[in-house]
């Protein structure tokens, strides 16, 4: 049976109604996975807001913005900081693009269940600068850019272990509304504490790049990879990373750049096997495949066979409704 995701392209500055239609449709999900172990099993608000005043202070004016948008109750205000939230596993591939003929892009995959894709493209200026990124948790970040030139993208990164941190996606919502550049993401991405296992690849303007190994119970390791799916520098979950592919994309990705392919012919091969992954029903199929040039301002979503492009000067609010067929 084909599978279908409404995406929805959300222009809004400010915390507004557009934010509070997404939480009231998609907040009985998201509270359903928050409380599955029960509200004792998750950080107090009092942990919560010292945790986020504590590391991301300049986030908390918003969060407490969309506490209030949300019904400022506990759980809603709990969940929205994303301190030590439940676990979560996805798939991706991600990889720099840089050629003296061509701008410098990032491309990727986001490789999850369709039934768990909030399916929000959000443009805002929540801290000050603009900023458009694929949403996660009603107010993280999977993948974006911001005006500044910085483009920032997330995968799982193929070890199980959980510690007190917050959930990548806010993380990357941080990174995208303060930092400046490859440098000052970096810095931040050093000092912020995550709840599992993720690596970050960023790009700015100027073509400075980095992929960060994030990990709750290991130091920040900042490397040059300029390819990455889902493990770091070696398996460690066997059996995530034969079910996913993860060591055959790296190896395609890694190809396709050492090549010096084209960024347009990078994206098509994104849209092939064996990057694409058509495992939607079991929780790791592809579901949309991005492309962020950040000398321009542009970027593009695409599945087999179309495309949605935006600028961060003329994003425009619009959907998409896109099926999956196994």
């Amino acid at each position: 049976m084909p599978t279908r995701i409404h995406f929805q392209a959300i222009a809004e500055d400010r915390p507004g109604g557009g934010w509070k239609a997404l939480h009231d449709r998609s907040w009985p999900s998201y509270r359903a996975w928050f409380l599955r172990q029960g509200a004792v099993a998750r950080a107090s608000f009092l942990e919560c807001r010292r945790a986020l005043r504590q590391h991301m202070p300049e986030l908390v004016p918003t969060w407490e913005q969309l506490v209030e948008l949300a019904g400022g109750g506990d759980i809603e205000a709990r969940f929205l900081s994303l301190w030590c939230p439940p676990p979560y596993i996805t798939g991706c591939s991600q990889g720099v693009w840089l050629s003296g003929e061509h701008e410098p892009m990032l491309l990727r995959n986001y490789d999850f269940a369709p039934v768990l894709l909030e399916g929000s493209w959000l443009a805002t200026r929540w801290s000050g600068q603009r900023v458009m990124a694929m949403g996660d948790c009603l107010w993280g970040a999977l993948d974006g850019m911001n005006e500044s030139g910085l483009v920032a993208s997330l995968s799982f990164g193929g070890r199980t272990v959980c510690g007190d941190g917050f959930g990548i996606p806010l993380v990357l919502r941080y990174v995208l509304e303060v930092a400046r550049d490859t440098a000052s993401a970096v810095a931040i991405l050093q000092r912020v504490p995550v709840h599992m296992c993720y690596s970050v690849t960023l790009l700015d303007r100027k073509a400075e790049w980095a992929t960060v190994f994030l990990n709750p119970d290991r130091p920040v390791e900042v490397t040059q990879r300029r390819a990455v799916t889902n493990f770091q520098h070696a398996v460690e979950w066997p059996e995530h990373a034969s079910a996913t592919g993860a060591c055959e994309r790296l190896q395609a990705l890694q190809a396709l750049i050492d090549a010096g392919t084209a960024p347009e012919a990078g994206l098509a091969a994104l849209l092939r096997e064996p990057l694409y992954q058509p495992a939607w029903q079991r929780g790791y199929g592809t579901l949309y495949t991005a492309a962020y040039a950040p000398q321009s301002g542009r970027a593009e979503l695409a599945w087999p066979g179309q495309a949605w492009s935006q600028t961060l000067e003329a994003f425009e609010a619009g959907s998409r409704d896109i099926s999956y067929v196994a």
